[in-house]
């Protein structure tokens, strides 16, 4: 009766064993179960849940269904880093040479952007020859060599996970604790680091809309890495308004070399510090948070973590001629929108804009779909920032055909300005996991 024993069990409330859990994932892999069998084990998983070893077990099948990556000839501890996903989010991109500079080694595969929110390897694509494709010998070497290497994710990488997915999402089953877990940690696993450190947003421009469903995600997914014996670190940050002031791929590029320059803005430095003192502490090189966020600001005071962006940079066939010397963004037209009202900004609608910015090209609906890598924008204004009238608000980046008036009204419409503070500050970072 297998598959449908396996079904029964967890309709049942029962717990799954390791090797039912194993012999699904490697028989639907294979073509062995039908779509249709496949669906009722996810709805059973969505309505029954797992328990953590249930979880961790069903993480480890879908990371064993596919490629694994050997990171052993890398000395240190391989320590990697994830996020949730959210609007104007480039910590990968300012974090990783911060942490590289200080010793502890990233071997990092990131995938490409769909919908609202970009992806890291979209924004290096940005950067004027720089490959994102290596051999793994190629990626292995760079890794030993400076101590950072970032590619596109194998799509053998947790084979089953691509399976599942499109599965899940077809038969409304994506928001089961269990399945998110452990489609994020079976990809993160298969990639090889020792240690993780994961970025879990929440809010209008995150997946996760709660706090609460967040810390629930951020502590089953540390539980997992656990109990799959890499240490794993989360910290709940908040994507109630965009995280940076940067909405587009070469405009984070540039944002990221700004804040490797000791110009971040307030709430991306943030989160910048929290995860690099994360990072550092699991790779050895920081004793606790204290320690790690002072190393963090060093190393962006010292100009080392910038030397590093552009050591990486040029490893992976980047042009490096504009790093400190100019924008990377250049837009056929560029609108700049000026403050009318005087207050505090309240509200940033970080989802609308990421949608306006998808619009204009610098995102893209369908994972066929072109972008246009210098379109976007961009704030000079954060979150609880008073203003004056006059003041510039955004600059818009816009394709040659753009409506450019038409587009700042937008924009403007989700910027919200009231004569008074807000009468709650909603902290960016709101809990570190530390797994123990």
């Amino acid at each position: 009766m297998w598959p449908v024993e396996c079904i029964e069990h967890k309709r049942d409330g029962n717990i799954l064993t390791k090797i039912e859990i194993d012999r699904f994932i490697q028989d639907y892999t294979n073509g062995t179960i039908a779509d249709y069998q496949a669906a009722a084990w996810l709805m059973a998983v969505f309505l029954r849940g797992m328990n953590a070893r249930e979880t961790t077990d069903l993480t480890m099948a879908m990371a064993h269904s596919g490629d694994l990556v050997d990171l052993s000839s890398i000395p240190g501890i391989k320590v990697d880093k994830h996020s949730t996903g959210g609007i104007a989010d480039t910590t990968t991109l300012i974090v990783a040479p911060l942490v590289a500079a200080a010793g502890v080694p990233v071997a990092k595969m990131s995938g490409r952007g769909l919908g609202f929110t970009g992806g890291t390897v979209d924004k290096l694509e940005s950067i004027p020859g720089f490959h994102i494709e290596l051999s793994e010998q190629q990626f292995l070497r760079q890794v030993r060599s400076i101590g950072i290497a970032v590619i596109g994710q194998s799509a053998e990488i947790a084979a089953a996970d691509k399976l599942l997915y499109a599965l899940r999402d077809a038969t409304g089953t994506v928001e089961s604790m269990p399945l998110i877990a452990s489609s994020i940690m079976s990809k993160k696993i298969a990639a090889g680091a020792d240690a993780i450190v994961l970025d879990v947003k929440y809010g209008d421009g995150a997946f996760m809309k709660t706090k609460e469903n967040a810390r629930r995600l951020a502590h089953t997914m540390v539980e997992i890495g656990t109990l799959a014996g890499r240490p794993t670190r989360a910290v709940v940050t908040s994507m109630e308004a965009p995280l940076g002031t940067a909405i587009g791929n070469s405009l984070e590029i540039d944002e990221a070399v700004e804040a490797l320059a000791g110009k971040g803005g307030r709430r991306l430095m943030e989160v910048v510090s929290a995860i690099g003192a994360q990072m550092l502490i699991v790779g050895g090189k920081a004793a606790d948070e204290a320690e790690g966020r002072k190393k963090i600001e060093e190393l962006v005071r010292s100009g080392r973590g910038l030397a590093k962006f552009a050591e990486f940079v040029k490893a992976q066939g980047g042009s490096t001629a504009w790093i400190g010397k100019r924008p990377l963004t250049k837009a056929s037209q560029v609108f700049t929108a000026v403050c009318t009202d005087v207050g505090c900004i309240t509200e940033i609608h970080g989802r609308a804009l990421g949608d306006i910015a998808m619009s204009m090209g610098a995102g893209r609906a369908r994972k066929e779909d072109a972008i246009d890598p210098m379109v976007g924008i961009r704030l000079f204004k954060e979150l609880y920032d008073e203003v004056r009238p006059g003041e510039p608000l955004f600059t818009i980046y816009g394709k040659a055909d753009a409506d450019m008036n038409a587009i700042a009204q937008k924009i403007a419409a989700h910027i919200i300005v009231t004569p008074s503070q807000a009468a709650h500050i909603e902290p960016v970072i709101s809990e570190i996991i530390d797994g123990n």
